[in-house]
């Protein structure tokens, strides 16, 4: 089987292939690519698998991060591919993936990349052979879907009472949530996750990451960054990606000095709301954590109901030893966030 492994596409063929393919999802698009590589301290890559009559049958979109720059760029750099990879569900999907797989481990293990880890976010199982024979190992990870194709009624009824509570204290004391519209307005979302990520100990990307979603996707209606308001003070905010009927929560954040206002509350219920109302299939909540292990923000989601669905991740090592020094180090590293 004539097939060639390639790192570029025209932009028509690129965003067909994605548009055609059930599982193509926002990840995979050229303008998330244009996002990636605006931001900094990201570096994304496209990954291709050509037949033997130029059309594209397999697609890989890592996106290199480097947590600090210099030197640390060898202890700090992972590669994630958001959106998991994609494939023709066929044998010849199956082929191509396989080649993409191949020269990129092997591209990768003469790079500083540490580890590439790949997000799915719909179900791959198909290519779960694929996947570790080039040495992606599967991991549990959950994840909850609610389904926005019925009436907001019975999304409303099937949000758990001390949830339902909360909207309505968070609607009493004045709470409200809007769509930022201000390019300006995205420093303050970006302080509002700061705010919560260093909580919680973990690294945020750079605020350019945020600007260049603004840029890049609000225009084609691909994004849509809330924020929350109480006390004429923002007190929690979320960024949401849209594409093909689908709602992803790709971050959100509060200011804990407001969580008497409950403003997480209230920008999950407009967000329900607007999804209904305008037509959306699903709201993706991003994420759920590991199975029985606690995590907090899993509580939080799932008092909102839906699907508990475990797609899982798959992660290549590429530098164990070396992994294993930088995991030591970014341990100290939390600490000082």
């Amino acid at each position: 089987m004539s097939m060639t492994v390639v790192r570029t596409l025209p932009y028509d063929k690129w965003r067909h292939f994605v548009d055609a393919q059930p599982a193509g999802n926002i990840f995979h698009t050229p303008e998330m690519y244009q996002v990636f590589e605006r931001a900094n301290g990201h570096r994304p890559e496209l990954w291709a698998t050509l037949n033997d009559g130029g059309e594209v049958v397999a697609l890989f979109t890592p996106v290199r991060i480097s947590v600090k720059d210099g030197p640390m760029r060898y202890l700090t750099t992972r590669a994630v591919t958001y959106g998991s990879v994609l494939a023709e569900p066929t044998p010849e999907g199956q082929e191509g993936l396989g080649r993409l797989l191949a020269a990129y481990r092997a591209e990768s293990r003469r790079r500083a990349t540490l580890f590439t880890e790949l997000r799915h976010v719909s179900d791959v199982s198909v290519f779960r052979p694929v996947l570790e024979k080039n040495r992606f190992h599967h991991e549990e990870h959950l994840n909850y879907l609610i389904d926005l194709e019925q009436p907001l009624d019975a999304i409303w009824e099937q949000i758990a009472k001390p949830a339902r509570k909360a909207v309505e204290r968070a609607q009493r004391r004045g709470t409200t949530a809007e769509e930022v519209q201000d390019r300006t307005c995205v420093a303050q979302v970006h302080q509002l996750l700061q705010s919560t990520f260093s909580h919680a100990q973990v690294w945020l990307a750079d605020r350019s990451l945020f600007e260049a979603a603004f840029d890049v996707l609000a225009p084609k209606g691909m994004v849509r960054m809330m924020l929350a308001r109480g006390d004429g003070a923002y007190a929690a905010t979320t960024v949401e990606l849209q594409y093909k009927g689908v709602i992803f929560i790709w971050y959100i954040g509060w200011d804990r000095e407001y969580r008497a206002l409950y403003p997480n509350d209230a920008v999950v219920w407009q967000s329900l709301q607007w999804g209904v109302q305008h037509g959306y299939r699903c709201f993706d909540w991003g994420g759920a954590g590991v199975p029985n292990k606690p995590y907090g923000p899993r509580e939080f989601k799932s008092k909102y109901g839906g699907q508990l669905v475990n797609y899982g991740r798959a992660t290549s090592v590429h530098r164990p030893l070396t992994l294993a020094l930088s995991r030591a180090g970014y341990e100290l590293y939390r600490k000082t966030l």
